[in-house]
């Protein structure tokens, strides 16, 4: 893929989709370096890399990069291109079946809360528990899904290709960098993340340097109201817990809903993508 212009076979000016393509990478590596793991956050930037592959995909349209897809010589470029779009698509699925997971545990215990009699609250805590049990179970799946992450940094994806073709490899890397954004978020909200922890090996640079302690996003807060919930033992305050509950669960139906969007149309662009790689190489 013609990325850069040093080669004899690409013209002496960068076409303007190259110069979109950076300019989307220049926004996400900003967008890591300095924002929050709040939903809207990652939300933002999910948008931001389904905007960054549309661009990849009207790339691979331009004659000159299917020209040199074609090129016998570049056939052990086209199949990493293979590789690492199918690399793409199996991370977004696992996140899309984390987003899933955690969903449908959110949904139940509302169930519960909104089957409540006369706004009696026993039994309440031993169902706060089994929604507990249940994020243990999606934290499971985030670490499956986090090891493959690993796996692929340890790869060095794309390792053969020359610099005229970097820009493919930040644009996995920086893929990769918001997926670990995502379950990060979900599996441990409070803690310190640097979502280019697990890239880096990828973008062959230095770890940002910027990991100021996240804010408190959706999934910290509902944990917190989970907790004070099971804290208190008393009537009235397990009935204004109950309700700070609700207000939280809500917000994060919410932000996981947006999510949930969001993933649904990055997984279709990278399908799209990948559907145009496969066109090109069997012309």
């Amino acid at each position: 893929m013609a990325f850069h212009t040093r080669s004899n076979s690409f013209p002496s000016r960068p076409h303007p989709i190259v110069q979109e393509v950076e300019e989307h990478l220049c926004r996400l590596r900003s967008s890591e370096a300095t924002s929050t793991s709040s939903s809207p956050s990652i939300s933002h930037k999910l948008s931001g890399l389904q905007e960054l592959h549309d661009c990849v995909d009207r790339l691979l349209q331009l004659p000159l990069t299917q020209q040199a897809l074609a090129q016998e010589q570049n056939e052990k470029w086209a199949n990493e291109i293979l590789d690492g779009s199918l690399r793409l698509l199996d991370v977004c699925s696992s996140a899309k079946d984390v987003i899933l997971q955690t969903k449908e545990c959110v949904q139940d215990l509302q169930s519960i809360i909104r089957r409540r009699r006369g706004g009696e609250t026993g039994g309440l805590t031993s169902e706060v528990r089994k929604y507990l049990t249940s994020r243990k179970m999606v934290k499971k799946t985030i670490n499956k899904a986090m090891g493959s992450l690993k796996a692929i940094a340890n790869k060095s994806a794309f390792s053969s290709l020359n610099k005229d073709h970097e820009k493919l490899r930040e644009v996995e890397a920086v893929t990769l960098a918001v997926f670990e954004s995502l379950l990060s978020s979900i599996s441990e909200p409070k803690s310190k993340t640097s979502s280019w922890s697990l890239v880096s090996k990828i973008m062959q640079s230095k770890k940002v340097a910027c990991e100021e302690e996240a804010e408190a996003n959706e999934f910290a807060q509902v944990d917190a109201a989970l907790n004070s919930l099971i804290g208190h033992k008393t009537s009235k305050s397990q009935h204004q817990n109950v309700d700070n509950l609700q207000n939280q669960l809500n917000k994060l139906e919410s932000c996981i809903r947006d999510q949930e969007e969001g993933l649904e149309c990055l997984f279709r662009q990278l399908i799209k993508t990948r559907v145009s790689l496969l066109n090109i190489l069997n012309q």
